[in-house]
């Protein structure tokens, strides 16, 4: 670091009013998310697992988008979002609709501040603070979903009778080292 010193009054008053720009223009918060900026200037966050969502600067819009399928899931991620920044003030709850994407829901944020504040990082803030809150919701949906998987692919031996080995073949339907069932020895005893 750098030590600075001033000497006389005019050299003392230009170094408060440089420190006083520096201090001005730290950031008060700050968050961290998966954040685009599309070719028309587009604002994407990708943070949460069931939408995306889309700040339209041009048109002083909120838009949210399903990410894979479309289901109860997500229409609850939507309502929640737009509850939460209307509560917050952020959006304009009687301009929330759905959009003319399938599955989408947009909302008009207020792009006017009465205490000079950048409208865009106010939305953009208040759509980080919602994934915060959502996180722990996101966090349990992967555990339960990796839970899931692993006992589907990876069962207990163990049943009501004990363990049980797993035989590689079972049935009286021989299986084809080729792979698949094959039939024919059935069909020769028939024939005879």
């Amino acid at each position: 670091m750098a030590i600075t010193l001033a000497v006389g009054e005019e050299a003392i008053e230009s170094a408060k009013s440089e420190q006083e720009a520096v201090e001005e223009s730290k950031p008060q918060a700050t968050l961290s998310l998966k954040i685009r900026k599309s070719m028309d200037g587009n604002i994407m966050i990708m943070d949460h697992t069931d939408i995306d969502v889309i700040v339209m600067p041009t048109t002083n819009k909120v838009l949210t988008i399903a990410k894979d399928n479309f289901t109860d899931d997500v229409y609850d991620s939507q309502n929640r979002l737009f509850k939460y920044l209307g509560k917050k003030g952020l959006v304009d709850m009687s301009s929330v609709r759905s959009g003319n994407v399938y599955g989408s829901i947009e909302g008009a944020y207020i792009s006017e501040t009465y205490n000079g504040a950048d409208p865009i990082q106010t939305i953009v803030f208040g759509i980080g603070k919602f994934m915060e809150e959502e996180r722990p919701y996101f966090v349990y949906s992967t555990k339960m979903d990796d839970e899931e998987t692993e006992r589907m692919t990876n069962p207990d031996k163990a049943t009501s009778l004990g363990d049980v080995d797993h035989e590689a073949n079972k049935g009286n339907i021989p299986v084809d080292p080729r792979g698949g069932y094959y039939l024919y020895p059935m069909f020769e005893e028939l024939e005879r």
